[in-house]
């Protein structure tokens, strides 16, 4: 009971004081930069920093929750098939996926060529080796079309039917979403960073394949080559 009225207290307490501050900026016509200044010199004086946003740990599937999605994806077309295992692979974000081309992928080196991704960055990404045989003959098959997923009509896919595939696909292997875990391809790419993890990838690895671009990462990537961390990357698949 104390405690309610303690913070009962401290919320009005609070209220008269950004009533009493709003008169006074009012009064003396303070501008948006005017207070902007004020607050700053008031932070420092105070010796108070910002916390930073806290992040919430994504919620991934289990492993025998992943397990039953891709037994599940083994009767799906071909195109879903290769499509959801890339997406695992390789960590790509959908808005990536979908503007790949076929002359994007270099078979022989298990890299693939993405333009203009996040941040309008060219970057590249790998794949298994092991995932180059069934990459190879999906292409074979393609038959001259521009996009390495199209629909029945000729045109590349959209993020939001790769969307819905995933999420069909997940309920089919009796996944169920929670209020905390969205059934979308993101989740594969937190399933694929948490999988390099495991294997001991180090962060500035993961972070160079994932296409993570942060300033603090940019420290170590000076020092980084995708062809340094290859090796790790192939090892990992195995």
């Amino acid at each position: 009971m104390l405690r309610i009225l303690l913070k009962k207290k401290k919320a009005m307490m609070k209220s008269d004081l950004i009533r009493k501050f709003t008169n006074l900026a009012r009064k003396e016509r303070l501008t948006y930069d005017d207070l902007a200044n004020i607050f700053k010199q008031v932070r420092k004086n105070l010796n108070l920093k910002h916390d930073g946003h806290r992040k919430r740990l994504p919620r991934i599937l289990t492993d025998q929750e992943l397990n039953s999605f891709f037994k599940v994806i083994e009767d799906s077309p071909l195109s879903h098939k290769i499509m959801l295992k890339l997406l695992f692979y390789t960590g790509l974000r959908v808005s990536e996926l979908v503007n790949i081309k076929n002359s994007d992928i270099d078979i022989k080196n298990n890299k693939i060529f993405i333009n203009q991704g996040k941040g309008s960055k060219d970057r590249y990404v790998l794949f298994p080796e092991s995932f180059r045989l069934v990459l190879e003959a999906y292409l074979s098959n393609l038959n001259g079309r521009q996009f390495l997923f199209e629909s029945s009509r000729g045109t590349k896919y959209t993020p939001r039917r790769i969307q819905q595939l995933v999420s069909g696909y997940m309920k089919s292997a009796g996944i169920d979403a929670t209020s905390n875990r969205r059934l979308g391809p993101h989740i594969l790419r937190h399933q694929f960073l948490t999988y390099l993890t495991r294997k001991g990838l180090t962060d500035a690895q993961i972070q160079l394949i994932s296409g993570h671009s942060t300033k603090k990462s940019l420290e170590v990537y000076q020092h980084l080559s995708l062809k340094d961390v290859e090796k790790s990357y192939q090892e990992a698949w195995r």
